[in-house]
């Protein structure tokens, strides 16, 4: 299981690069969703996927047993989530307040000091 999840993070990463690298600001968004989730995917894969039991360790042992779930990547991947979230909730309002102030979506356009003013809502 763990050999399918690596092969599906590697494809969620490869896909966020390509989007990311891409001018368009939307798919930029994509890109780091895509980002997001899919270290959110690598952290999961990391702690094992183990139907084992809680990390608990029994009365009368002093070790928990062989097999058990990892509690801290799910943690980390609950705060990862939200800071996701963060991000990409920043993001939309950059894109909708450059997409307010301008038509142009082509981020290489955006940074040209000598824009046509007529491509400027009024």
């Amino acid at each position: 299981m763990e050999i399918l999840l690596a092969f599906v993070v590697g494809g969620l990463f490869a896909a966020s690069v390509y989007l990311i690298l891409r001018r368009n600001l939307v798919r930029l968004i994509i890109g780091i969703v895509l980002l997001s989730n899919a270290v959110n995917l690598l952290i999961f894969t990391m702690g094992r996927m183990t139907r084992g039991e809680p990390g608990f360790i029994p009365v009368g042992q002093e070790l928990p047993p062989e097999v058990i779930a990892n509690p801290l990547s799910q943690a980390l991947i609950l705060t990862a989530i939200v800071i996701g979230f963060g991000l990409l909730a920043f993001t939309l309002v950059l894109v909708y307040r450059t997409n307010k102030d301008s038509i142009l979506v082509d981020s290489d356009d955006l940074r040209d000091e000598e824009i046509d003013p007529s491509v400027y809502h009024k």
